[in-house]
């Protein structure tokens, strides 16, 4: 197994107005890592993947590793042919899900033909796609109807899971993973946290998703997928770090419902 990491633009959402694309590009390059392209900017509706933005996206991320998160707002054929020509360009694979794919319960639900002529033409420009975890039977059974297609392992969703575990997601999908999103959660909400969160995924289970895909010589790109530090987050570092490592008396507890609520200034 190869391993090679890039970023998620999703670490720059509402920050965008003071880093142009092209500083972000240069950051995280300085950092040693590649670039996860998100299709718009947060809040925004412009596609990054319009054929009159490719110059730009090539010039940014010139000797960069790049994937690509693809559109996510029903793309029509048309739009799956540009930002697969846009791929293609910037030899990155397609990261997508099974609404993007016109597949909304199951590779045996209406769309299911659209979904064949999208790997077509990802088949035919030599773009690898890769679906992300979510509904894990049905992707399992999307990747078992298309051999082209590879698999997106998201921990952060792996370890939200009601119906099946971690362990599952990995035994299941293993095999045929070329891409990670590699974010983090205690098990309420996929809020997007950095990995290693205390409380979070289970150390055995990243340990155990690593052995699992170093059985396979996969190229795989791990891809840290981070919203940026909330109000919420900076509060739950604090509070971890007063009460739980120094000790403080009397820490707020959380009241119910508390996971339900969202600060989201935008």
């Amino acid at each position: 197994m190869q391993i090679r990491y890039v970023v998620s633009t999703m670490v720059f959402w509402w920050r965008e107005n003071n880093l142009s694309f092209e500083q972000e590009c240069r950051f995280l390059g300085s950092q040693g890592f590649g670039v996860e392209l998100w299709p718009n900017i947060k809040g925004q509706d412009e596609c990054r993947y319009e054929r009159r933005n490719w110059p730009r996206l090539v010039s940014a991320t010139n000797g960069m590793l790049v994937s690509m998160r693809s559109c996510n707002d029903g793309p029509m054929l048309e739009q799956w042919d540009e930002q697969i020509e846009c791929a293609r360009l910037l030899s990155a694979n397609i990261v997508t899900d099974l609404q993007s794919l016109g597949i909304a319960h199951g590779p045996q639900a209406d769309g299911s033909g659209f979904a064949s002529e999208v790997v077509k033409l990802a088949e035919d420009n030599k773009v690898k796609l890769c679906l992300e975890t979510g509904q894990l039977e049905a992707v399992k059974q999307v990747g078992d109807k298309f051999d082209s297609v590879w698999y997106c392992l998201d921990t952060g969703y792996a370890n939200l899971d009601p119906e099946f575990t971690f362990k599952q997601y990995v035994d299941q999908l293993g095999e045929r993973v070329a891409h990670l999103h590699l974010t983090d959660n205690y098990g309420r909400i996929d809020d997007h946290e950095p990995p290693g969160l205390r409380g979070g995924i289970a150390r055995k289970n990243w340990d155990y998703l690593l052995e699992a895909l170093s059985k396979y010589d996969n190229d795989v790109i791990g891809s840290l997928e981070m919203s940026p530090c909330m109000p919420a987050v900076m509060i739950r570092q604090g509070c971890e770090f007063l009460f739980d490592e120094l000790k403080w008396p009397n820490r707020p507890q959380k009241q119910p419902g508390y996971a339900d609520v969202v600060y989201n200034p935008t």
